[in-house]
């Protein structure tokens, strides 16, 4: 063998080498997929997903199914290039920077304390969104969410304080409390009374510089409801607030008499706020794919997800545009009425697509 040809041999296993070596090696990317779906009007693990007691309740059929979307990466656990080569070719995956999942300032447990935390949130926003719905009334507190580590308000408020006011001032609504902190100059003392365990107890905290001239005492919050009877939902391992709509639906639909799926199965996903308003969700794509895996034929997408979701959609799903629990119950019901007119009118991705 010519020395020119074992160069170009040698050359030639040493680039296969470094390419099987590389393939290996951890990328700073997270691969997306379907996660598993969830009917929030059947069970998980032997118990119901969404439990009411202390008001009447009627039989459901069909399905009102949240989806979800699995990740494999993040801190700690990297994927390699090749897992990231076979989400970019696989058109169900996506494969995203770990940074828009993982913020290189959170760890990955404080990334799934917050999910933990956007989704107790969620269920009570759907909870609350279900029962102005109903005109059934409710109460609503202002709860600590959480503390900002290093902050002065962390280990001094607890999560589930129901802050009653801030400086002597009674407060009822988050935009309230933050007026209140925003008063003072870094250094003063911001006096809170909360009620903690049936008990109310004053809390000082002293605010600090939070930049553009505002100040924080580093707590977070968010409403708190108080229903007049027990609804309870479980989910098993899953977080976010994205679920928000589908417990709402759930939670009217059995609340109400008859069956509001009419016993077909129905996917979907947004945000909602306690006045029923729907917001948008990332990883519309896998959502989409794992809501037909599960027999949906009608998936209910938030309005601001639309031209998103036209892009990838599964042959045999229907995306229905919502904005409103409102609006979606009356697309659902629309759907269910066998009138061919009146379904013809519910609001699609894809008639807003093309206009």
């Amino acid at each position: 063998m010519s020395r020119r040809a074992l160069t170009l041999l040698l050359a030639g296993l040493l680039t296969l080498l470094l390419g099987a070596v590389g393939a290996w090696l951890p990328v700073p990317y997270v691969v997306l997929s379907p996660g598993p779906t969830e009917n929030t009007l059947g069970e998980v693990q032997g118990r119901p997903v969404i439990r009411i007691e202390g008001r009447e309740t009627y039989p459901t059929t069909g399905g009102l199914n949240l989806v979800t979307v699995a990740y494999q990466g993040g801190p700690g656990s990297g994927i390699n290039l090749l897992t990231a080569l076979r989400g970019w070719v696989d058109p169900t995956t996506a494969v995203v920077p770990q940074e828009t999942i993982f913020p290189a300032t959170d760890s990955v447990q404080e990334v799934e304390e917050r999910n933990t935390r956007e989704m107790s949130n969620s269920q009570q926003l759907a909870t609350a969104a279900a029962l102005n719905e109903l005109k059934i009334p409710i109460r609503t507190v202002i709860a600590v969410q959480g503390t900002q580590k290093g902050s002065p308000a962390h280990g001094r408020l607890q999560v589930g304080d129901e802050i009653v006011s801030v400086d002597g001032r009674e407060v009822s609504t988050t935009d309230e409390i933050a007026a209140a902190v925003q008063r003072h100059q870094p250094g003063e003392r911001v006096r809170f009374v909360v009620e903690r365990k049936g008990k109310r107890v004053t809390v000082d905290l002293n605010a600090v510089a939070a930049g553009n001239g505002r100040v924080q005492v580093g707590v977070l919050m968010a409403p708190q409801f108080k229903f007049p009877f027990t609804v309870d939902i479980t989910v098993g391992d899953v977080g976010g607030p994205s679920a928000g709509l589908m417990f709402a639906l759930g939670i009217y639909d059995k609340l109400t008499p008859g069956s509001l799926t009419g016993g077909k199965t129905i996917a979907g996903t947004g945000t909602i706020d306690e006045q029923g308003r729907v917001g948008p969700i990332g990883g519309i794509q896998q959502k989409m794919v794992g809501a037909r895996r599960s027999g949906a034929t009608i998936f209910l997408t938030p309005a601001a997800n639309c031209a998103e979701a036209v892009r990838a959609v599964p042959d045999g799903l229907r995306l229905v545009k919502v904005e409103t629990l409102r609006g979606a119950l009356d697309a659902i019901e629309a759907l269910n009425s066998g009138d061919k007119a009146a379904a013809d009118r519910v609001p699609t991705c894809t008639s807003v697509s093309a206009d």
